[in-house]
């Protein structure tokens, strides 16, 4: 069997759940578990999520699987539904929907629903993707408030910089203005702001890529914010080749040696979900030590040099990011995030779960 495989470690789920209970110990914990728990396998880590109070889910489907699965908390469709047959399914599974557009209330207001549905009204306060805007947003909260299909509403906001310098200030003085006469439970802080702003947790924080042990705030390493890394994404050395100076590696010639180099072949490739644009020096384990990517990543295949690692032989573990490497080192060599590498690992790739 090939080796590339990815571990994923529910104590270190369980552990990063409890950081964010540590930062935001008065609110509710909205656990994102979106694009199949960010690459992890929903179901596979719904064993180290049994201390959140609720999961947010981008599509119906992924709420039908974890009702079949037993789970009877709240969930949360982050995009609303796409049809009135959607909103019947979610009113049969008590399911809630976020509503961000005036369609949505239109659909609510012409429906005879089994089930009022709990509501999280989304109010578009600057990040411009989805949402009511401000003046609108106490309108949409007061049709809703007479809709007999909704039963509790909740606010909520999306902040586009809390990761950044420029912070959430700006946004959430917009959302207080528009709430001032609505009293109803509040849902604002991602990640990045359940870690770097309290004033935003409020009633529901909504934490994503923290939970999976990867930074939300670029530049900063993940276990400077207490968290550790759910995947371990490894596979072995396959083949150990020897360049003279002068011979390059791989498609394109990218990396032309200028000695005499050992050079280990990695069974992973951008099929596995390994970035191709991966530069030479992107950050790589072998055998427990830092090493650096060479060459061209291919479909299947990535080089890196173990001139320095005399005791590296066919059969040597690499680890591709996980404990020794974090996702982040990998995604800020590859010119992107850490979410994306997450996502992008392939089905081909073997899982594993441990404890």
């Amino acid at each position: 069997m090939r080796p590339t495989k990815a571990v994923v470690k529910l104590s270190a789920l369980r552990h990063n759940l409890a950081r964010v209970r540590q930062y935001a110990p008065q609110a509710k914990v909205l656990a994102i578990v979106k694009a199949d728990a960010y690459g992890h396998g929903l179901l596979r880590l719904l064993p180290g999520l049994t201390d959140a109070d609720g999961l947010g889910v981008l599509r119906i489907n992924e709420a039908l699987l974890l009702r079949e699965a037993g789970y009877r908390r709240p969930i949360l469709l982050l995009e609303g539904v796409f049809s009135a047959d959607e909103l019947h399914t979610a009113s049969a599974h008590d399911i809630s929907i976020v509503v961000h557009h005036q369609q949505h209330i239109a659909m609510l207001q012409s429906c005879n629903l089994a089930k009022p549905l709990s509501i999280f009204l989304k109010m578009n306060s600057g990040m411009n993707r989805l949402g009511f805007v401000p003046g609108e947003y106490e309108q949409a909260y007061l049709q809703l408030k007479a809709c007999p299909a909704v039963a509790e509403i909740n606010l909520m906001t999306h902040f586009a910089t809390a990761d950044d310098e420029r912070g959430i200030v700006q946004q959430l003085q917009v959302f207080e203005r528009a709430t001032t006469n609505i009293s109803a439970p509040i849902s604002l802080a991602n990640s990045a702001s359940i870690i770097r702003y309290p004033e935003a947790h409020r009633d529901w924080v909504r934490p994503g890529i923290m939970l999976y042990g990867a930074s939300p705030v670029a530049g900063t390493a993940a276990s400077s914010f207490g968290l550790q890394p759910v995947m371990c994404f490894s596979s072995e050395v396959i083949a150990i080749q020897t360049l003279q100076a002068g011979q390059g590696l791989g498609y394109g010639q990218q990396y032309i040696a200028e000695r005499e180099t050992r050079i280990a072949v990695v069974a992973c490739g951008y099929a596995d979900g390994y970035p191709r644009i991966a530069p030479n020096g992107t950050p790589i384990g072998i055998s427990g030590q830092l090493n650096q990517v060479l060459g061209r990543v291919s479909m299947d295949m990535m080089f890196a040099d173990i001139s320095n690692l005399p005791e590296v032989q066919v059969g040597s573990e690499v680890e591709l990011w996980g404990d020794l490497v974090s996702v982040d080192a990998v995604a800020e060599a590859a010119g992107t995030v850490g979410y994306e590498l997450l996502c992008a690992v392939a089905p081909r790739v073997k899982f594993e779960v441990i404890e």
